[in-house]
C-alpha cells in the first residue's frame, strides 16, 4: 500500500480554520437538515490512522461526545505525557522530527494518514509531506483566527482533481500534490 498523507479540513472564505477565540461554531453556520457529511465518511474509509497536534486533540476531548474515532489517533506533543485510561489503545503520544514520527507510524502498518490540526498541517506542509488536500469552504469571512496556511520555504504545486458543492452554499476542492 502506498504511503499517503491527507488533509480534510474546513476553512472560512478568508482561509481560517478557527476564529479569533479558537472557536469553530461558525462551521455550522449553514443549515444542514439532512446531516450531509460532505464526503467525510468516504474519506475516512480510506484512512488507516489520524495524526493531530495536542491542541486539536484537546479540542476533540472537549466536545460533549463519545470519542469520535474508530481508527488509531497519534497525537504530536512535547507536553502531554500520558493518555487518560478510557483512550488507551486508541490514542498514542509521539514527539520528534516529523519524518521520524512518520517512520514510527508506518512501521506499525499505518500508511494512509489523516493529518489534522492547524499547526500540524502547517508543519507537514513546511516539510512537503502532504499528498492531498480536501478543503471545504464555508461562506463566511472571519477576519482573523488560525490560518490554514503560513509561510513555506518553497512553493508547493497541487492539481485540482475534484470540486463539489454542498447545501447550495459550501464548496469543496480536492487537490493532489504534483511531484
Amino acid at each position: 500500500m502506498k504511503v499517503k498523507n491527507s488533509v480534510f479540513v474546513a476553512t472560512s472564505i478568508d482561509g481560517y480554520i478557527s476564529d479569533n477565540k479558537g472557536g469553530i461554531d461558525w462551521l455550522h453556520s449553514i443549515p444542514n437538515p439532512s446531516n450531509d457529511d460532505m464526503g467525510y465518511n468516504e474519506f475516512m474509509s480510506d484512512i488507516d490512522a489520524l495524526v493531530m497536534g495536542r491542541k486539536t486533540f484537546e479540542t476533540v476531548c472537549g466536545f460533549d461526545i463519545e470519542w469520535p474515532y474508530e481508527k488509531p489517533v497519534f497525537v504530536l506533543t512535547n507536553s502531554l505525557k500520558e493518555i487518560e485510561e478510557k483512550l488507551k489503545g486508541k490514542v498514542f503520544l509521539l514527539n520528534g522530527e516529523l519524518v521520524d514520527v512518520l517512520n514510527q507510524i508506518h512501521k506499525k502498518g499505518f500508511k494512509s494518514l489523516y493529518i489534522d490540526g492547524g499547526t500540524t498541517i502547517q508543519s507537514f506542509l513546511r516539510e512537503d509531506l502532504i499528498d492531498e488536500l480536501i478543503i471545504t469552504t464555508i461562506p463566511i469571512v472571519l477576519g482573523g483566527g488560525t490560518s490554514l496556511f503560513t509561510e513555506l520555504p518553497k512553493e508547493l504545486v497541487f492539481e485540482l482533481v475534484d470540486s463539489k458543492q454542498y447545501l447550495n452554499a459550501i464548496s469543496q476542492n480536492h487537490y493532489r500534490r504534483k511531484r
